[in-house]
């Protein structure tokens, strides 16, 4: 007893618990033991769940996997793989499923390890993955109604329930988006909106979806591969494969949800565009009416000032500055030429608007 304490402490277990189903439909359930007093407990049982928690995932798979009897599944391998994994080695099956946590939409990817063997099935992963906890609460009531004689049956129903509490929880998060994409939808509309704090949020938010996306097209391979993989530990019973179907169906429709609200974003960031568009062509066109304006000033100043430069060139002996028409003729050049330019400037804008 002592070895297996030190053996359970040495794999840094923080808790852990097993809901065995005895052949007398009588479900047990016993917490906080060393490994391979667990090990000994489901040699008995019908079929077992183990739930394993772990401080260090990566250090202490390998550890708890080979306490467990588990020796012809390439750990190592499972660990170091993407979002999720499906190893079958014949008497022993291993699934990595992806387990999303999100806090101020930043979101984190943690790994929940299924690993299948005989007649029981464990489950093992860190401190911060809890959503397990409320099929922990009625695994007992669940196990006494596991009709089917086949231990393999059960353990398809035992794996298809983890894999749907894992799933339900994923999901959660894609409500959290939505209701952040309201937001930011809300923002567009608004008539004095910090164009750049709504673009980035709009981009961080495409970018948590595409993480989300990858997170529920790896479950659904691992869904497809346990379905399609005709696995020794699996069922074959059509009914049972069915209800694993329905977890792909239902993964599927999700990944059309965020499809459809990675398609609203992208308009969301046309909107941005257009809005930057309409501002700079609402500046270019106070340009342009400011540059008319400056081309029919300076017009009407030109004729005058070039009148007044021959004027001081010396024609007419220098004296045409003192005849009586010379002021007229200023004031008239000016009006004409004022008139003049504001006729073109009025005629260009009018072809540019037609």
């Amino acid at each position: 007893m002592n070895l297996s304490v030190q053996n359970s402490t040495f794999v840094s277990c923080t808790a852990n618990f097993c809901v065995a189903l005895q052949s007398k439909s009588a479900v047990d359930r016993i917490t906080d033991r060393p490994l391979e007093e667990y090990l000994d407990y489901v040699r008995s049982a019908s079929v077992a769940w183990i739930d394993v928690t772990t401080k260090d995932l990566d250090q202490d798979l390998e550890r708890i996997a080979q306490t467990m009897g588990f020796v012809k599944l390439p750990i190592q391998q499972i660990i170091t793989d993407f979002y999720s994994a499906y190893e079958d080695a014949d008497t022993e099956l291993a699934l990595k499923l992806p387990a999303v946590t999100m806090d101020n939409f930043k979101m984190s990817v943690r790994p929940l390890i299924v690993l299948v063997r005989e007649n029981f099935v464990m489950t093992v992963h860190t401190e911060d993955i809890v959503r397990l906890l409320k099929f922990s609460r009625y695994a007992q009531p669940f196990m006494k109604k596991l009709d089917p004689e086949s231990t393999v049956d059960k353990l398809t129903l035992i794996l298809e329930r983890i894999i749907d509490e894992n799933n339900d929880r994923n999901f959660e998060y894609l409500r959290e988006i939505e209701m952040h994409g309201d937001k930011i939808s809300k923002m567009l509309i608004q008539e004095h909106l910090r164009k750049k704090t709504v673009a980035e949020d709009i981009y961080h938010m495409k970018h948590l979806l595409i993480d989300y996306l990858n997170v529920l097209w790896a479950t659904k391979d691992v869904i497809d591969s346990l379905r399609y993989g005709d696995a020794d530990l699996i069922a074959d019973d059509e009914k049972l494969l069915g209800r694993i179907g329905i977890l792909s169906s239902n993964i599927d429709r999700h990944i059309e949800l965020s499809e459809q609200m990675s398609h609203v974003l992208s308009s969301g960031l046309e909107v941005m565009q257009s809005i930057y568009n309409n501002q700079l062509q609402t500046i270019n066109n106070r340009f342009a009416l400011v540059t008319a304006y400056l081309t029919v000033l300076g017009t009407a100043a030109l004729v005058p000032n070039t009148i007044a430069t021959i004027a001081g060139s010396g024609v007419m002996g220098g004296e045409m500055g003192r005849q009586w028409w010379y002021v007229p003729l200023l004031v008239v050049s000016t009006v004409l030429a004022t008139l003049g330019s504001f006729a073109w400037v009025v005629r260009v804008w009018k072809r540019k608007d037609g």
